[in-house]
């Protein structure tokens, strides 16, 4: 197996800060599951109706397929840049740069955007204040980033120790409106046949609504960023990996049972399939089912969700990009780290102000264009994850009828998990053309679809800036990352 040459991979972050617990935390935090369920789950119900656990599952299959794909790439090539070095050294600097870097990069930073207002606009009405006040909102939002700028470059430790508390409070409260919903008067009996995916109308309702699932399993990767600063960095961040995305997913289903046990799929009043329900299906339900003072929980659990996800994005994004400096594909200022803290000073700042000025300026331009933005992101989950899960083949290619494990563990499913996710690409890419898909529209296109695809057609043009900027990474061809991560016999 490559071992990474010491000098060439140790960027000064301080290894052994988090175990297994701490990994799998950072993982369901950056999901945001008390956010992502209630903005999706009322959307999913409209789709297929009782049906919507039945997505949830469906939905997980090449979350989890995918999931696999990231634990053996990390195996064999545990470096902070997860996806940009996997793809580099499977494709080549192009491949890497755009599908591994660029793409996941500004996935998270359209994501870190929308999560900002989310909080503010949470907090905000826990404390009683104008929600509806645009400028209000976006300056609370920003002044949520800075504080969680500076908690992301104070260190993993410090960072993981605030997420124990943030995720629990998201947990017991998703876990006790459940057991609430379930033993309320009037409440269905759970039933298998919610199930079951035989049961949907049209090969088109199914897709959509797995399309939306995307979303709410997306960023269990982030864990991985940090396996640099993992003890066993070659193991844990992988097992992390599968088992937060199986956590989420018995969470997803326990809540999404209860809600639909409680309240059912009709169109009118508390029904999951009432429209004026779907973006916020947790704050209608809580209270009825918990009561009024209760109910201000969930209001927390969200707020802190998203705050909660962003932290780990302003911890993953800045050592992707900190991997991306140090092969020489980036600029040499994201490789530097705090002499005290061992973080990406640099990086954590850069990315920090960068969300300040993405969400200010989509705000500026109007709040549907940031709720665009936001659905774009489904676009770009399935394109960088699809193109990962064809790299772990590709790389291990030849290895694959060494052992009916690699064949299965290295070929099988994160070939399946990879189509499935390319798919899901297309079929969305279909779906976004239609101007009624999202709430803007140009010249009869979908803005979501422009934005989805003007992201992309800007990371093609940011490849050819970089290769003019950095020809020696780019010149190396897929022997870049090889020539840096040396090995042991070297």
């Amino acid at each position: 197996m490559t071992t990474p040459h010491p000098d060439e991979t140790d960027k000064g972050l301080r290894s052994g800060s988090v175990g297994l617990l701490a990994s799998v935390a950072l993982g369901l935090s950056s999901t945001a599951p008390a956010y992502s369920i209630t903005v999706t789950l009322g959307y999913v119900a409209l789709v297929v109706g009782d049906l919507a656990p039945a997505v949830l599952l469906l939905g997980f299959v090449p979350i989890l397929l995918t999931a696999f794909a990231f634990r053996e790439l990390n195996r064999e090539m545990p470096d902070c840049g997860t996806t940009f070095v996997w793809n580099t050294r499977a494709f080549g600097p192009r491949t890497g740069w755009f599908a591994g870097g660029w793409v996941p990069q500004i996935a998270t930073l359209i994501a870190m955007a929308a999560l900002a207002q989310v909080s503010s606009g949470y907090l905000l009405s826990l404390l009683g204040l104008e929600a509806a006040d645009g400028a209000l909102v976006a300056a609370v939002a920003v002044l949520i980033v800075a504080v969680l700028t500076v908690v992301a470059r104070r260190g993993l430790r410090f960072a993981a120790g605030l997420q124990y508390v943030l995720l629990g409070l998201q947990l017991l409260t998703l876990i006790g409106f459940g057991v609430a919903a379930l033993a309320r008067d009037g409440a269905q009996s759970p039933s298998l046949s919610w199930l079951d995916p035989l049961a949907m109308d049209s090969f088109g309702s199914f897709a959509q609504a797995v399309l939306l699932c995307l979303f709410i399993y997306w960023g269990w990767d982030a864990l991985i960023t940090t396996n640099e600063e993992t003890r066993d960095s070659d193991r844990v961040p992988g097992q992390a990996a599968v088992i937060s995305t199986l956590v989420l997913l018995g969470t997803y289903l326990f809540t999404a049972f209860a809600a639909v046990s409680f309240a059912g799929t009709g169109a009118g009043g508390i029904g999951l399939g009432n429209p004026d329900n779907a973006t916020d299906v947790l704050a209608s339900l809580a209270p009825p089912v918990l009561g009024d003072s209760l109910a201000k929980v969930m209001e927390l659990a969200v707020c802190v969700s998203a705050a909660s996800a962003l932290l780990t994005c302003l911890v993953s994004s800045p050592r992707s990009s900190l991997s991306m400096a140090a092969h020489g594909a980036l600029p040499a200022a994201f490789a530097r780290v705090h002499p005290r803290y061992r973080t990406p000073a640099f990086g954590t700042v850069f990315y920090g102000s960068a969300t300040a000025a993405v969400l200010l300026t989509l705000s500026l331009l109007s709040g549907a264009f940031l709720g665009d933005a936001i659905l774009c992101i489904g676009l770009l989950i399935a394109c960088y994850y699809g193109t990962t899960a064809i790299a772990c083949v590709w790389y291990f290619r030849k290895q694959l009828r060494t052992s009916p494990r690699a064949l299965f563990l290295r070929g099988v499913l994160p070939l399946a998990g990879g189509l499935l996710m390319l798919g899901a690409f297309v079929r969305s890419a279909y779906d976004m053309v239609d101007p009624a898909y999202g709430s803007t529209s140009f010249h009869g296109i979908g803005g979501v679809f422009l934005l989805g695809t003007g992201s992309l057609a800007a990371g093609a043009l940011a490849v050819l800036t970089a290769r003019a900027a950095y020809p020696a990474f780019f010149r190396n061809g897929r022997t870049t990352v090889v020539t840096r991560l040396v090995t042991a016999e070297d």
